[in-house]
This record gives structure tokens, sequence and C-alpha cells, in this order.
């Protein structure tokens, strides 16, 4: 990428977003935002309870993470966030409009199996059902890509790295 871009890597829970996100930073030499780490402890206790978030529930935490990437404009940086509707992305674009999107896709059937090792999350498995029945997919009119997360965490990260390649720069 020929411009610091911000970069949310989105998707439902267990897509490797927080695997992948570190990786794709490191690889564009910008630094790596954890959209977990700005959930307030309200919305950690709901989850960690099986409670799926509700939208008034999502608004401050979407709103600390525009807030991040509306501060690396210009500088370049990944965050992750599940964005999963169209309004959460456009509350991410309205604070920092030059923000592009990494969608990790994946068969729902490897996402759980994924989730079910990992260690020490808040997100339980059976949360899965109610993000993919939330998610609303990239629109063409949405700056981002849409990559697949089967394969390792390098070539998945190497996918997103020129998937993102070839996309158009915002102009300046």
């Amino acid at each position: 990428m020929s411009t610091p871009h911000v970069v949310v890597v989105m998707g439902v829970a267990g897509t490797g977003k927080t695997t992948i996100g570190p990786l794709l930073a490191a690889r564009l030499g910008v630094p790596y935002a954890e959209g977990d780490d700005f959930h307030p402890q309200a919305n950690i206790s709901k989850m960690s309870a099986g409670v799926p978030l509700d939208d008034a529930d999502r608004w401050p935490w979407l709103d600390a993470i525009g807030s991040w990437a509306h501060g690396r404009a210009g500088l370049g940086g990944v965050v992750s966030s599940s964005a999963l509707k169209r309004s959460y992305r456009d509350r991410l674009r309205a604070a920092a409009p030059d923000v592009v999107f990494v969608h990790l896709t994946g068969d729902r059937a490897l996402i759980e199996d994924r989730m079910s090792h990992r260690q020490g999350h808040f997100m339980p498995t059976a949360l899965l059902d109610s993000q993919f029945a939330t998610l609303q997919p990239l629109q063409p009119d949405e700056a981002g890509v849409a990559v697949d997360v089967t394969g390792s965490p390098e070539e998945i990260t190497e996918r997103a790295v020129q998937a993102l390649s070839a996309l158009p720069h915002p102009a300046r």
C-alpha cells in the first residue's frame, strides 16, 4: 500500500481477527490495536454470560475504535473489530473516513472448530449463530476486501496484503 491507511480487520468471532491483525500490522509497518480492548467491562460481562450485544452496547465501543482510527489517519494502523453491520462500518467511517476493511470470511464449521480450541477468550461458541445472523458482508461501495480464512495465519495475512494492494487509494 503506497499510503498509510487504517485497516479494520473485521468478521464474526473466531475468524482470526486477533491473530491476523498483528501479523497484518507488522507486514504494513504500522501499529496494531486489539478491538476487544475497547469494550467496556459491561460488554465483556454480557458476552461472557452468553448474551449477544445489542446496538446500544456496541455504539460506545465503535466510537472508541473510531476515535483510535481517527487519531491514526495519515499515519496508518490496524485495528480489529467485528464490524458486522453496515451501520457499524458507517459509524467507523464517520470517525475515520479513509478506513479500509479486511473482512475475514470462512465456513461456519471451520470457525466453530477454531473457537472451540481458544483458551481464555470471553466469547463463547454459543454466540456464533448470533454473529452470523447479524453479519452484513461488505458491499461493493465499501472500501475493503474479503479474505478467506482457510490456511495458516501467514497465508491469510499474505492474501490480505495482496488484496489491499489492489485497492484504489483514497484521494487526499
